[in-house]
């Protein structure tokens, strides 16, 4: 025989009590029992913790990778803008009118090949950043000194990457290869 127990809960936790023993095959003391019996020990149900604790884990590391990406993206188009910036002349006023034309009809390509990397599931920055990682993987970990390229030879690196030894510049890497493609 089970002991009886008689105790006050809540006018909230009376009616979710009520609602949950309608359901077949339990009743109020058999919720009461389980719910007991978890809180005293919490030991004995460790397989829902566990696999709560593993998909939280999962989604720890993809939040910090989506965090890196941003970061390294923001820092891509802050880098960007400031050199855009440092050598694009004004234009004269006469040629505003075409130049504006000109930059419509450009952005209106470079929307289109957003658009049609987004619906193919292309991600030319992952892949971008996976070929640099692979080729160099150290190099985002470098403290760069503020405006010196990512890319430049370090003091003791032999070679050159913006010239071969005969003087002629680099053939086009593998992304910019894929923009002209796709422009």
């Amino acid at each position: 025989m089970k002991p009886k127990l008689s105790a006050y809960v809540s006018e909230n936790v009376a009616q979710r009590l009520e609602l949950a023993a309608r359901r077949p095959g339990t009743n109020k003391s058999a919720i009461v029992d389980a719910a007991l019996d978890r809180f005293l020990n919490p030991e004995r149900d460790t397989s829902g913790d566990a696999a709560l604790i593993r998909r939280l884990d999962r989604m720890s590391r993809q939040q910090e990778r989506i965090d890196r990406d941003l970061g390294v993206l923001a820092e891509t188009i802050a880098l960007f803008i400031r050199y855009y910036l440092a050598i694009t002349p004004p234009l004269p006023s006469q040629d505003q009118d075409a130049a504006r034309a000109l930059g419509r009809e450009r952005f209106e390509m470079f929307v289109a090949q957003v658009g049609k990397r987004v619906a193919s599931g292309g991600r030319l920055v992952a892949d971008v950043m996976d070929r640099v990682s692979a080729s160099k993987p150290d190099l985002f970990m470098r403290n760069v000194e503020e405006g010196a390229p990512l890319g430049a030879d370090q003091p003791g690196d032999t070679g050159s990457r913006s010239h071969s030894a005969a003087g002629e510049p680099p053939e086009p890497s593998p992304a910019r290869r894929e923009e002209v493609d796709n422009v």
